[in-house]
């Protein structure tokens, strides 16, 4: 084999048809499946034209809403608040910053593409050990016979098996924070307008989806968190109406709602001995500003490119080309992203000074304003 995936969600998945539309012969271990637990992904324009080129787009887009505004406000109580800043796509000359859309949906969507691609083998199965040599890596597990490829590709998320067997050191760590995922209809329009109110705890967001529906993301204090997970429907859809300030008009909840710690993780290096890592298997944190699946399908993106023109894709100088690749791009929004974080769950001045004086710059300089969006968007997938 020439390559094998260990994780079939949604990073794994598009890294299987993008390196199968390459000519490789590709295994995928795993059960491509999502909970349907309020989560959603705000694809940002550079991966929705990525997912566009491997044929995705016909079975997402009547499931996807644009996301033609991003609104930020500060709810912090700070002295230093200052008014929301409104980021607009029309500003760059686009329809959208990308496209929001129900992970569940966008996975199972994945996964039938997958299942029709006779270039893909797909093995529902756990991987326990991975064995390198210097021609292949040899992975075993219950429910299937030993399989040997040249290349392993762990998407295997924050306690990746390819990791370790690849002798990656990575650092974790955690923050005082609980997001709460669900479905909310409501009964304004949302005008294709993403909400991130700033407060004490994190972030709370929502984002966009068809019809008069958006995807709530609020962090929260554990303790607080698990007191307003515990409310019955009506009770949460009242609080998180309180929460945006009636933003959106009356709530209710569509569906199950999800509850998820919040931490962090980064690798020293992205790749090792015929061993590469992608998505939550090399980076994780926090939901600020749609880059966590984004920042996973320019791992693919970059891994296809390093892949080009080799005979051997496990090479080592295509797994030291994907990770000099990688490195400054997920280190800066690694630290971006924390940094902002830390400086919500902070009531220092100073802290407070930074960041407003940060949102009254974004508002008043269109030049800088216009920058950080292109930064935002930058993701060089084509």
């Amino acid at each position: 084999m020439d390559i094998a995936i260990v994780g079939a969600g949604a990073v794994g998945l598009a890294a299987a048809l993008a390196f199968a539309a390459d000519g490789w012969r590709v295994a995928l271990f795993g059960k491509p499946t999502a909970p349907r637990d309020g989560r959603t992904v705000a694809l940002l324009d550079a991966s929705w034209r990525f997912l566009d080129g491997l044929g995705l787009l016909p079975a997402l887009e009547e499931k996807a809403a644009p996301l033609a505004v991003m609104r930020l406000v500060d709810d912090t109580g700070s002295l230093f608040r200052q008014p929301p800043v409104e980021f607009m796509a029309s500003e760059l000359g686009l329809e959208a910053f990308g496209w929001n859309i129900e992970n569940v949906e966008l996975v199972g969507a994945m996964a039938a593409i997958v299942q029709a691609n006779p270039a893909i083998r797909i093995l529902p199965h756990f991987v326990s050990e991975l064995e390198a040599s210097d021609e292949a890596v040899t992975l075993t597990g219950d429910g299937f016979e030993p399989l040997r490829a040249r290349l392993v590709v762990g998407a295997d998320g924050r306690q990746s098996r390819v990791r370790a067997a690849a002798g990656i050191q990575a650092r974790d760590w955690t923050y005082p924070q609980m997001a709460l995922t669900a479905i909310m209809s409501h009964r304004r329009e949302h005008r294709d307008s993403s909400t991130e109110f700033h407060t004490r705890s994190g972030p709370c967001t929502l984002v966009p989806l068809p019809g008069r529906r958006s995807s709530l993301v609020w962090l929260l204090e554990p303790g607080e968190a698990a007191r307003v997970a515990e409310l019955d429907d009506a009770a949460f859809a009242a609080r998180v109406e309180r929460q945006v300030h009636s933003l959106l008009g009356a709530m209710t909840v569509e569906g199950p709602r999800g509850k998820v710690p919040m931490s962090g993780l980064s690798v020293e290096h992205f790749g090792a001995g015929r061993m590469a890592l992608i998505g939550e298997a090399a980076h994780v944190f926090p939901p600020i500003g749609a880059q966590g699946l984004n920042l996973g399908l320019r791992d693919v993106a970059a891994l296809r490119r390093s892949l080009g023109g080799a005979s051997d894709p496990g090479f080592e100088a295509v797994i030291a080309a994907y990770d000099k690749s990688r490195q400054t791009d997920v280190r800066l929004r690694t630290g971006a992203v924390d940094a902002l974080n830390r400086t919500l769950l902070t009531d220092l001045l100073p802290a407070d000074l930074l960041r407003g004086a940060g949102l009254l710059a974004l508002s008043r300089m269109g030049p800088l304003r216009r920058l950080v969006m292109r930064q935002g968007l930058a993701g060089g997938l084509s």
